[in-house]
């Protein structure tokens, strides 16, 4: 599960980071509102932590703007402002959960994995085909030609960015963002040794190589003209 925090309170976002990353999650930090917005956009998060006051861009514009784009990422906000009104005005604007400061650590916990269960429960059907295969992002199952093929985690989240960007050339940069998240250690050739393996377990014909920019998946007669 990867989340982002929208925190400028350094202090806080590092002590919150700490203690998300000992509970599973991988956390990637954004200390004004314009990285916010910015990191936001990649679509890589599953949950946004958004703090209400913060220089550049405030949380309630950069939710707005977020989910005027059509962005549906679940959104937790946390602020000092605790008033009906101002709960009622974040809530209005798109967030899913609000939280008022201080708070403890384990209330938000909590809802991290309250809004977790409703969004996997929310995918929980969403199953993905391409090419002669299907694939079960949930138990990272793939079954072709009626074999049962289990693959690592990674392998799996590898496999889904690329059946959902399906014809579209996704850049090694946005497999990092999106498998490993943007403050990772991992090398990027670790993005080559994954599709090794994706192509060694599935044979797969169709996943093909652009060279200097990614890797798309699409039909073997045709030509991928877009990356993302």
């Amino acid at each position: 599960m990867k989340l982002l925090l929208v925190e400028d309170e350094i202090r806080l976002a590092e002590a919150l980071a700490h203690f998300l990353k000992k509970n599973g999650f991988v956390v990637d930090i954004a200390q004004d509102g314009e990285t916010g917005i910015d990191m936001a956009c990649t679509g890589v998060y599953d949950i946004i932590i958004l703090d209400r006051m913060l220089p550049c861009q405030d949380g309630l514009s950069l939710l707005k703007e977020f989910r005027s784009l059509g962005y549906d990422t679940p959104v937790i906000f946390l602020s000092a402002k605790d008033s009906p009104d101002d709960r009622v005005e974040g809530l209005n604007a798109g967030a899913d959960d609000y939280l008022v400061k201080p708070f403890y650590t384990v209330e938000l916990l909590a809802r991290l994995k309250a809004l977790s269960r409703r969004r996997e429960k929310d995918l929980a059907e969403d199953v993905l085909s391409a090419d002669g295969f299907v694939l079960d992002p949930q138990s990272a199952q793939v079954v072709k030609s009626n074999e049962v093929i289990q693959l690592t985690a990674k392998e799996s989240q590898l496999l889904e960015l690329l059946i959902r960007n399906y014809g579209r050339v996704v850049t090694k940069e946005r497999i990092l963002q999106k498998v490993w998240g943007f403050n990772s250690e991992i090398e990027p050739n670790a993005v080559n040794l994954y599709i090794f393996y994706l192509r060694k377990k599935l044979n797969i014909t169709s996943l093909k190589t652009v060279r200097g920019i990614g890797y798309c998946l699409q039909a073997n007669n045709t030509v991928a003209l877009k990356a993302n």
